[in-house]
């Protein structure tokens, strides 16, 4: 900025901001950063409403109380919804500013989908709902973003790029060789089983090798670079799919220690059992996916928000088996009245016939002879049935609307997706 003072002035809505050209430079609002660099009147009338050169103020005719709002976003880092106001109209003020719906808290960000999808406007991108004379910003960019550079912002970039596989067409093109490299590993796994395997294994030793060794690479450099840029490296460490991507990577690098201290094979004893069970390890790869597929998403964020639910399930049926499991070996062996069933010699025996009763899954490998335990079998069954029907119900509506939310941040990203590509 090549004129006024140096203490700049906003007035939106009436009520006045006042800051150095410094902090202009700086500001996380793209609309307001921009005016540092307008050289003249003209350029500034094209972010602003009005300007006043005397007293070195620029109008906004916006909404006055959105905008503290936002500058409460801009101080805390935590941006919400204004009490009573229409949240398409604050999402439009949001627009105005610079800022995404990826702003939003999460609470928020649902109310703002939910909102959307009632009028149908779940289907436009934010360029279409963008108001006049705005700039188009880049999709997924934030607060901090803006005011990063060189180094930090390229951080910023990788992390989306390997945390979130539907930020980029970058982020999906890594995602999708994420998911061939554990598809070949799954094969792998799979065809090691095969009662030929270990003939064709040692008529192609050297490609075997090769092909896990290429995948473990993978999966190691992509663990690594996303431990590397991580913003919080202890947090990061804590989250389940990480802990799981590190159990399914140290088994090779174990097995290959183990070999070249002198134990290669698998009939070793305890040495070849331990090897095996690592082996089998590699079977948690699967849980990668559930970084690139809806499905999986949503089941871990139900699992996540349903554990007492979970819980409560598990009671009712621990609870259900002690009774039936007592009740079931008394009338069928305790009693001693000549028609023992050994089947049901003890509590724990029995409590294997009571959980496949109550899940009606009915193995037949052990079933009640006597009258009074058929009428007991029965009875396992129907509670069984009310019993898992009671939790099922909340899990399945929290089901539902984990699914609804992930499906609208997808097609969020997908938007933005189809913006960066067109641009």
């Amino acid at each position: 900025m090549k004129f006024g003072k140096s203490i700049c002035v906003l007035n939106v809505g009436g009520t006045r901001y006042a800051f150095t050209r410094e902090v202009i430079r700086d500001f996380p609002l793209r609309r307001v950063s921009r005016l540092h660099a307008c050289a003249t009147e003209k350029e500034v009338l094209e972010l602003c409403d009005d300007y006043d050169r005397d007293r070195n103020e620029f109008f906004f005719d916006r909404h006055a109380q959105a905008f503290v709002f936002i500058m409460l976003y801009v101080r805390s880092g935590k941006l919400r919804f204004v009490p009573g106001v229409c949240e398409l109209s604050f999402y439009t003020e949001m627009l105005y500013w610079g800022l995404e719906s990826a702003h939003l808290d999460s609470c928020c960000q649902k109310r703002l989908d939910d909102r959307m999808s009632e009028i149908g406007l779940d289907s436009m991108s934010e360029g279409d709902i963008r108001v006049s004379g705005d700039e188009s910003q880049s999709p997924g960019e934030s607060v901090q973003r803006i005011a990063l550079t060189g180094r930090a912002r390229w951080l910023e970039k990788m992390r989306k790029a390997f945390e979130e596989p539907n930020s980029s067409l970058a982020a999906q093109l890594l995602a999708s060789v994420s998911v061939i490299f554990v598809i070949v590993s799954m094969i792998m796994l799979c065809a090691s089983t095969l009662p030929d395997w270990d003939t064709a294994k040692r008529n192609t030793v050297e490609e075997h090798r090769i092909v896990e060794a290429v995948c473990i690479g993978w999966f190691t450099a992509e663990c690594i670079v996303r431990f590397l840029v991580a913003r919080d490296k202890w947090d990061f460490l804590r989250r389940p799919l990480n802990i799981i991507d590190v159990i399914a990577i140290t088994p090779y690098y174990v097995t290959m220690a183990m070999a070249r201290a002198g134990m290669p094979s698998a009939g070793l004893g305890v040495a070849g059992v331990i090897l095996r069970v690592l082996r089998m390890m590699r079977v948690f790869w699967l849980m990668k996916l559930a970084r690139h597929f809806l499905g999986l998403q949503t089941l871990g964020l139900t699992l996540t928000r349903c554990y007492r639910e979970m819980v409560m399930l598990m009671v009712f049926v621990c609870v259900a088996m002690a009774i039936y499991s007592a009740l079931a070996q008394l009338l069928e062996h305790g009693l001693d009245l000549g028609t023992q069933n050994h089947d049901y010699a003890s509590i724990p025996a029995a409590a294997w016939w009571v959980i496949i009763s109550m899940t009606t899954v009915g193995y037949g490998d052990v079933y009640p002879v006597t009258v009074g335990g058929r009428v007991l079998g029965g009875m396992c069954v129907v509670s069984g049935i009310v019993l898992l029907a009671l939790p099922i119900t909340f899990i399945y509506h929290s089901f539902v609307q984990c699914y609804h939310e992930l499906k609208l941040r997808s097609a969020r990203y997908a938007r933005s997706l189809s913006a960066e590509i067109l641009r």
